[in-house]
């Protein structure tokens, strides 16, 4: 199987699904990091609720995300309306709209693992940099975030290759559209339904799994290298 022998077309999926997945990734990390702090540190009525909230697309059917999303960004919905009324940020049938439901289907992945490299913090180191006079921010920036890097790292990536496989959640909410929607799994898709497509769909499924090994190795890497320069430190 000659992997460079991808038409234009599949090589669009490749194109289309490597940029989702990392808008999907970056655009998550804020709020994953903000979250992560609230749920490992905070002490609030109704934690519990918002853990479920956090961990929801990981029960619900993708299908159910997927239509949840159009009914709230939708051109008609109340979130998609206000958006593309005053921003001009439409959503739906858009690869902007497959980088959301990407993002909202690999959140809880990120969020888990910057949540448990949290909670492994030694409060001590904190507490003594803060009897140094350091602010808080300077104790995140300084003391917790090169400990909770590999997390950050780790999770980063099992938001990106969530990201690289989703499906049911981006075909509900965004179709399945040629060159503007249709990922790398989405184009699978449409291979095996039509005759004599069994050879594209295994040229993308063997580039979905270079592309996630890659990924995988990287991050290995890169958290190892994050943490020889903690223990250095």
């Amino acid at each position: 199987m000659d992997l460079l022998a991808l038409t234009e077309a599949e090589w669009t999926a490749v194109r289309l699904s490597l940029r989702v997945a990392t808008v999907a990734m970056l655009a998550s990390l804020p709020f994953a990091l903000l979250v992560s702090m609230i749920l490992a540190r905070g002490q609030f009525w109704g934690k519990s609720l918002l853990n479920g909230l956090v961990h929801m697309p990981l029960i619900l059917p993708p299908v159910v995300t997927g239509f949840a999303l159009l009914l709230l960004f939708g051109r008609r919905g109340p979130v998609g309306a206000f958006l593309a009324e005053n921003f001009g940020l439409v959503f739906s049938f858009r690869w902007t709209g497959a980088a959301l439901a990407c993002a909202v289907m690999g959140f809880p992945l990120m969020v888990r693992s910057i949540r448990l490299s949290i909670e492994a913090v030694d409060r001590k180191l904190e507490d003594a940099a803060a009897t140094l006079g350091a602010s808080p921010a300077w104790i995140f920036l300084t003391v917790t975030l090169p400990l909770i890097l590999p997390g950050i790292l780790a999770g980063m990536v099992l938001s990106f290759a969530k990201a690289m496989g989703e499906f049911g959640a981006t075909i509900t909410f965004v179709s399945n559209i040629p060159g503007e929607t249709q990922t790398l799994s989405a184009a699978i898709y449409t291979f095996t339904q039509v005759p004599g497509g069994d050879a594209g769909a295994m040229r993308l499924a063997a580039i979905s799994v270079i592309i996630s090994m890659a990924a995988l190795m990287l991050s290995e890497a890169m958290a190892a290298a994050a943490a020889r320069r903690t223990v250095a430190a």
